[in-house]
């Protein structure tokens, strides 16, 4: 026997961080990459009924329901920022933390939107494809034009962290910056964000070149990317969504990108994911990335250390670094 904590992680650890836990906790580990189910879930928990402590992805969704099945549970620690998967309300009425990492994968996820605008603007996969199939025979005046960057009006949806370190990289292409957030940033933050402005929802999408998607996801934000916010895009704009699927009606935008009502999208978040709407497939005028914004190596091992900082000094001190509330 051990007085240690029980903790289950629901998703794969790079080894030094299973081994830091282990000499706090009782850890039982899985390497395994899995979604879990809901009657899967319930059966782990069931199977772990001492369970204090939780390390998780976005693999497993704590629902009111299934807390039930988890009565020694104490603390959830994500490795991520979002937390859609747990519900903070019926984790709080049970006195169980919840964390996540904020700010850790501020730069990487501003990289990446970047890196898919850039590809859905200019057609790089569909000319790597392209290629790759043996048909490029002789150059062409017309082949894959797309859209430029540099010069053009970049438009913000959600201008936290994220949202303005992708405003600070656009300096570099010369581009006016518009924004809309629930609450306007300071002058200061503007001025640094490449001197962003704060326009409507309806200005935004009307002006925008090329629209960024960086706000959380919420019922409140659910489908705030409509048939009717793309109806008032811009015929030859870019939608690129590194937020979280819901945010988008994927229906909606995949009818908007076979009806011309937008020019293209890129895409690393998507409704029901992994299980997205095979219509995107179909698709010549999208760029499709797995949900890989954060996935440069030392951000992944900074996010999962945070929430073992997290786990380690909930049970040592009787707080956290990084309570969500």
């Amino acid at each position: 026997m051990t007085n240690k904590p029980r903790l289950w992680m629901t998703c794969p650890a790079f080894p030094e961080i299973i081994e830091q836990l282990s000499q706090h906790f009782e850890v039982d580990a899985s390497q395994e990459e899995v979604s879990y189910s809901e009657a899967v879930l319930v059966e782990k928990l069931r199977a772990r009924g001492d369970l204090q402590a939780v390390f998780t992805a976005g693999n497993a969704r704590f629902n009111r329901a299934i807390l039930q099945h988890a009565p020694a549970l104490k603390i959830i620690a994500a490795m991520t920022v979002g937390y859609d998967n747990i519900d903070v309300r019926a984790c709080t009425e049970r006195g169980i933390a919840v964390t996540n990492t904020p700010d850790i994968l501020n730069q990487t996820t501003a990289d990446f939107a970047w890196a898919l605008l850039l590809a859905t603007a200019r057609r790089v996969t569909e000319a790597e494809q392209f290629l790759r199939l043996g048909q490029w025979n002789k150059w062409q005046l017309r082949g894959f034009l797309g859209a430029d960057v540099h010069g053009k009006t970049l438009g913000i949806l959600g201008m936290g962290r994220i949202g303005q370190a992708i405003a600070r990289r656009s300096m570099g292409f010369d581009m006016q910056v518009l924004y809309h957030n629930r609450t306007r940033i300071s002058p200061e933050q503007e001025a640094a964000a490449n001197n962003a402005s704060y326009v409507s929802k309806q200005e935004l999408l009307e002006r925008s070149d090329h629209l960024i998607l960086m706000l959380p996801y919420t019922e409140a934000t659910r489908h705030c990317m409509g048939a009717d916010e793309f109806a008032q895009m811009r015929p030859g704009a870019i939608l690129i969504n590194t937020a979280r699927g819901g945010v988008v009606d994927d229906g909606a935008l995949i009818a908007a990108l076979k009806n011309g009502q937008i020019a293209g999208a890129g895409l690393d978040v998507f409704e029901n994911e992994p299980h997205f709407n095979p219509e995107w497939l179909t698709l010549s005028n999208v760029v499709l990335t797995p949900h890989i914004a954060s996935a440069s190596e030392p951000t992944r091992r900074a996010m999962q250390q945070c929430a073992v900082n997290n786990l380690i000094r909930f049970f040592e001190c009787g707080d956290v670094l990084n309570l969500v509330k």
